[in-house]
């Protein structure tokens, strides 16, 4: 896949040529307990991409994925935090690269695509790229874990909803970084939801995001997956909730205040009403509730005004950051 606006820049052309070959380039593959899997993955990569890098951040496994991946060239390193957020947090904090692509240990994801998920970045079109699993179709007929692709849409829904953007996949481990998105890019989280973390950080800093269809391949025999449908489903689901407060903390606020005072004003109307036509209130705790809800709801679109403040500040903070993080590349 090759831009052809590259041609008028041959410059630019060499670069992103050495780019696609690895030049510069960080694979990163956290990993936990892929001894059936880890010797290829490596070893595609590193056919794939000749001159990167490969590392390999063994994540407590109990089988041989460490030792398997030095023996095949990889650049071993431990993480000793339980979860995939914590590795992708250590791998961003310790490695230096011009471009990283990251990608899960356990065979479903093409090396040979690689390539195309650095160019857009090497070609300063990108600031992630993201490995698309399924406008193509492939991650539907190779994935057979039920409601898997029932939470990658919602989750794309719930973020087409809250910030305007529509990822194709959001929850695909392929993805591919320039240097200033890894080195200002804060991971908080702690498991599977990191997916969701970066998709949701790329839009709300206004990174530049192209989606790369890729051709997806199930887990082959004897390698299992370690994501809990319902279990991590739910963690994401939290971590949205989380990064909407933080990140839009007025719209999630102001949603909130106007349900309150809307059910206060359901408690209320009958209790008004009452009082109109008699001139007595009966119905004492209902006027109570109603009186609580709508002073709640008033606290939460205070809340919301002062913590979008605070937001602010913080995005011109991280604005400042960004630039010096340019400076320095």
């Amino acid at each position: 896949m090759i831009d052809p606006s590259l041609t008028c820049d041959p410059d630019l052309r060499q670069e992103v040529d050495a780019a696609r070959r690895g030049a510069g380039v960080a694979v990163l593959i956290p990993c936990y307990n892929e001894a059936v899997t880890i010797a290829k993955v490596v070893d595609d990569f590193r056919r794939a991409l000749p001159e990167a890098t490969v590392y390999v951040y063994d994540n407590n496994s109990s089988d041989d994925t460490a030792a398997i991946a030095a023996e095949h060239g990889a650049v071993v390193r431990f993480e000793g935090r339980q979860g995939k957020g914590n590795v992708v947090r250590q791998m961003f904090r310790e490695i230096d690269a011009d471009y990283y692509v990251m990608v899960d240990g356990d065979d479903t994801y093409p090396a040979e695509a690689a390539p195309d998920l650095i160019e857009p970045l090497a070609a300063d079109r990108a600031d992630m790229t993201v490995g698309d699993r399924l406008s193509n179709g492939s991650y539907g007929k190779e994935n057979d874990r039920a409601f898997h692709g029932f939470g990658n849409n919602l989750v794309r829904f719930l973020i087409k909803l809250i910030y305007g953007y529509a990822f194709e996949d959001v929850m695909t481990g392929y993805r591919a970084f320039n240097r200033v998105f890894v080195k200002t890019t804060p991971v908080l989280s702690e498991g599977f939801q990191i997916e969701t973390e970066l998709s949701i950080h790329a839009v709300d800093k206004r990174w530049r995001i192209v989606d790369v269809p890729i051709d997806y391949r199930d887990r082959p025999e004897g390698s299992f997956s370690k994501l809990s449908t319902f279990g991590d489903g739910a963690k994401v689901l939290r971590a949205i909730t989380s990064l909407f407060k933080d990140y839009r903390p007025f719209a999630f606020f102001g949603w909130l205040a106007l349900v309150l005072m809307a059910l206060g004003l359901v408690a209320g109307v009958p209790v008004i009403s009452e009082y109109l036509a008699t001139s007595y209130v009966s119905k004492l705790p209902s006027a109570v509730l109603a009186v609580a809800l709508v002073i709640c709801g008033a606290l939460s679109f205070t809340a919301g005004l002062i913590l979008d403040t605070v937001a602010k500040s913080n995005r011109k903070q991280w604005e400042i950051d960004v630039y010096e993080a340019y400076r320095r590349r």
